[in-house]
């Protein structure tokens, strides 16, 4: 969990100092260009002003929600965010191993899934044994639960 507030923080960093340090002196330089309403460099800064804050909005409030994480009421027997989890593909018969992680720590191509992509909410809740029915894009995937760690059991 720290790396991930380490990532939000430095995200953070970067992007006030652009709306506070670079973006002044792009719209300084854009306003002298003369007129504002024909002018784009003043406009593409002012719109990228309003990105940056937006995100910087957005990564606060990640972080807040990051801060909220309570470990301790985290499921010690059901799949939640930390588990690490070993499938079996009742369509292909062949096992699938993956750990639930945040967003920011995502990471399919190396078996880290989001607990909000599609995989992730199939599977939060479930116990060893449960099946679960995932909707991708290729249609309905069937998998049960064949091994299941949480972050309990990992420490």
């Amino acid at each position: 969990m720290e790396e991930v507030k380490k990532k939000l923080k430095d995200e953070l960093e970067k992007l006030e100092l652009e709306l506070h340090f670079d973006l002044p002196k792009e719209i300084q330089k854009a306003r002298e260009f003369g007129d504002l309403r024909e002018n784009a460099e003043y406009k593409a800064a002012l719109e990228r002003q309003s990105m940056v804050s937006a995100r910087m909005a957005q990564i606060m409030q990640r972080l807040s929600e990051v801060d909220s994480i309570d470990i301790t009421k985290i499921p010690t027997d059901r799949v939640a965010y930390g588990s690490e989890i070993t499938l079996y593909d009742l369509d292909r018969d062949e096992k699938i191993k993956y750990k639930l992680v945040t967003s920011e720590e995502s990471d399919p191509e190396n078996g880290l899934i989001s607990t909000v992509s599609p995989i992730g909410q199939a599977l939060m809740g479930k116990e060893e044994g449960d099946e679960a029915k995932v909707k991708t894009p290729n249609g309905v995937r069937n998998f049960e639960i064949y091994r299941l760690k949480t972050i309990h059991d990992q420490k």
